[in-house]
């Protein structure tokens, strides 16, 4: 038998598996989300007609001609700024609330060794399941009762959500780092407090520092939102002067908002990228 003949019989390289072969998984998940996506455009009622017309393009022109010029008197410009520090304010204190409460809660919903039983890992990602299944706006709106109107109950709002996205985003960070210094300790004789204060929480800390900046970034548009159920801030004083027809001064609303989180996206993407070096 000649080489070539060998190499037809037995090649020395491995072909390709045929699309959507039985055992290739990956093609029928894609296959079932193309599915779900054409159900959705067909069960939706989408009038794309009436939204591609030239009236609805008429009616769009002249709602938008009714935001200029914006108001930028003295008076409405300083309160807009004092919202605007509002919103802030409560953005920050929401996300500092929940990288406190997230790491807490991060601790026992992740197993940081081998031999670690874990025995709080399950019902504490359920708590933090629990959390962020429930929005920024339910959370404000089920506070506005105990806490009233006020940036009170949307800094809460912001607060419990976001323990729940970084408590399970700080334990899946825990449970990935590598274990080698952790146990090196613990063969001495380390406890388990020294070791998660000498050996996880050095590794995992940058990555938890830019998990926190990148949720603040998030949390300013959460808050800026917030406010339209009464929560404070710039979303209170859009819903107000929106509900009121008042476009200039919404105008000048939605500018102070695109220019804050533009100033925070900006100065946040440079302290994640000092902190990842």
């Amino acid at each position: 038998m000649t080489s070539f003949a060998r190499e037809a019989a037995n090649p020395p390289y491995k072909l390709p598996p045929p699309i959507f072969g039985a055992r290739c998984r990956a093609c029928w998940f894609t296959a079932a989300l193309l599915v779900l996506v054409v159900a959705s455009f067909v069960s939706l009622d989408l009038d794309w007609a009436s939204f591609a017309s030239v009236e609805a393009a008429r009616s769009m022109g002249r709602f938008v001609a009714e935001f200029f010029p914006p108001d930028v008197s003295p008076v409405f410009v300083n309160k807009v700024a004092w919202a605007a520090w509002e919103t802030l304010a409560m953005s920050a204190l929401g996300t500092a609330m929940a990288a406190l409460l997230g790491l807490a809660l991060a601790v026992p919903a992740s197993r940081l060794s081998t031999q670690d039983p874990a025995w709080l890992r399950s019902p504490t990602r359920w708590l933090l399941n629990a959390l962020r299944a429930i929005p920024e706006l339910v959370w404000a709106a089920l506070l506005l009762i105990s806490a009233g109107l006020g940036p009170m109950a949307g800094t809460l709002a912001l607060a419990l959500h976001t323990s729940g996205v970084l408590g399970r985003l700080f334990a899946e960070a825990m449970e990935n780092v590598p274990t080698g210094p952790g146990d090196a300790l613990r063969t001495q004789g380390v406890g388990p407090l020294r070791v998660f204060a000498y050996a996880t929480l050095p590794q995992v800390l940058p990555q938890l520092m830019s998990y926190t900046l990148y949720r603040w970034e998030n949390n300013i548009r959460a808050a800026a939102v917030l406010g339209v159920v009464g929560a404070g801030g710039l979303g209170q004083l859009l819903s107000f002067h929106m509900g009121l027809f008042h476009m200039n001064k919404t105008a000048t609303i939605l500018a102070a908002m695109l220019l804050m989180v533009a100033c925070v996206d900006a100065l946040s993407f440079a302290a994640r990228r000092r902190l990842t070096r």
